[in-house]
């Protein structure tokens, strides 16, 4: 009886500590979907996504998932359970429209000449002398692949048409490349490619069928096209954004060039206080300087540089950057042409 007694204060016990550990995980995330770093929270106050909402007071940079190996995630905005395409917009949908409002962003907490910057770190940034620093690499004068252009959330997705609202069956995930980051990614190494510079597109689903885990499967990805092509010196990671209030408005940062409209650019660069990332200030001279170049060409075209403590595969080499381009209620359009002036001024830099 005294044996059963103790098995049944043992097993109490477990699973008193595994509830504990369970409720400790879900009030991480909860901690971590409260940091999401959405500049539709400066405006509102509040934001709303698929899994929780984030005050707009408090919201340093974060990311989509746990990279395996790597740093702090940023909330599961999104988790794709089947795919749906998109019906066109002038079809029938189901549920109620809400509205899709412009805005131009350019609230950082740091600014120089041109550019802007989101500094949450403690790092204090000497922006004249990043700038004006040499680049961290260069490439070489042939036609070998030296730019890999890959996509860990690949499925993320554009509205197709511009029309002020998108309907509540929205589903802003696809497979279909012509809808999402995979054609911005396309128009970016495309316009490499006819600058000079050898370049390759990587679209493996690395978010389909399974979410979690996609920047330990993208991880894998640059690996191998680094083990195929040594040659290369810089991987962008391609994303967009997405930003939604509780009354279901979204918000899709824009701003216009010869005429047009485009989808606003977010370049993000990061670091790691605790070691095991210590050349990220390379990278952060050639965000920088990316930024600069972006903002000489097209006005307006960048939003604030993020710079915060993470690194979401930048720790790969010293050319490794992620970038966010519009968001989920900008247009394949818009974004597509973003992707072209990203590829043309990114040439400029690397050719300079």
């Amino acid at each position: 009886m005294k044996n059963q007694n103790r098995k049944t204060a043992a097993s109490a016990i477990a699973l008193t500590v595994l509830m504990a550990l369970c409720l400790s995980m879900v009030a991480y995330r909860a901690q971590v979907c409260m940091a999401l770093e959405d500049e539709a929270a400066l405006l509102t106050g509040r934001l709303s996504f698929i899994n929780g909402t984030a005050d707009g007071t408090e919201n340093p940079s974060t990311s989509d998932e746990q990279p395996s190996v790597q740093t702090p995630a940023r909330p599961l905005a999104e988790t794709p359970t089947a795919q749906s395409p998109e019906k066109p917009q002038d079809n029938t949908h189901e549920g109620d429209s809400y509205p899709v409002k412009e805005l131009l962003v350019s609230n950082g907490n740091m600014s120089y000449e041109n550019i802007t910057i989101r500094n949450t770190t403690d790092v204090e940034l000497d922006a004249a002398s990043l700038l004006s620093s040499e680049l961290p690499f260069s490439l070489d004068d042939n036609h070998e692949v030296q730019v890999l252009v890959y996509h860990t959330h690949t499925c993320e997705r554009y509205l197709t048409e511009d029309t002020g609202e998108y309907y509540e069956d929205y589903y802003p995930r696809s497979t279909d490349g012509e809808l999402g980051v995979m054609a911005v990614g396309e128009r970016l190494v495309e316009t490499l490619k006819e600058r000079g510079i050898g370049a390759v597109h990587d679209t493996t689903l690395h978010d389909y069928p399974s979410y979690e885990g996609s920047y330990a499967r993208s991880w894998e990805t640059i690996c191998k096209y680094k083990e195929k092509y040594p040659s290369i010196k810089v991987t962008i990671d391609l994303h967009r954004d997405a930003m939604t209030t509780d009354e279901g408005v979204k918000y899709k940062p824009t701003f216009e060039h010869d005429g047009e409209k485009a989808a606003q650019i977010m370049i993000m660069a990061g670091c790691d206080s605790d070691g095991g990332f210590d050349f990220w200030d390379e990278n952060l001279i050639f965000a920088m300087q990316l930024q600069k170049k972006c903002e000489d060409l097209y006005p307006d075209m960048t939003r604030p540089l993020n710079f915060g403590e993470y690194t979401y595969n930048m720790n790969f080499n010293n050319g490794s950057l992620l970038i966010e381009v519009g968001t989920d209620a900008n247009t394949v359009d818009e974004a597509c042409r973003s992707g072209a002036y990203l590829g043309e001024a990114m040439a400029d830099l690397l050719r300079s």
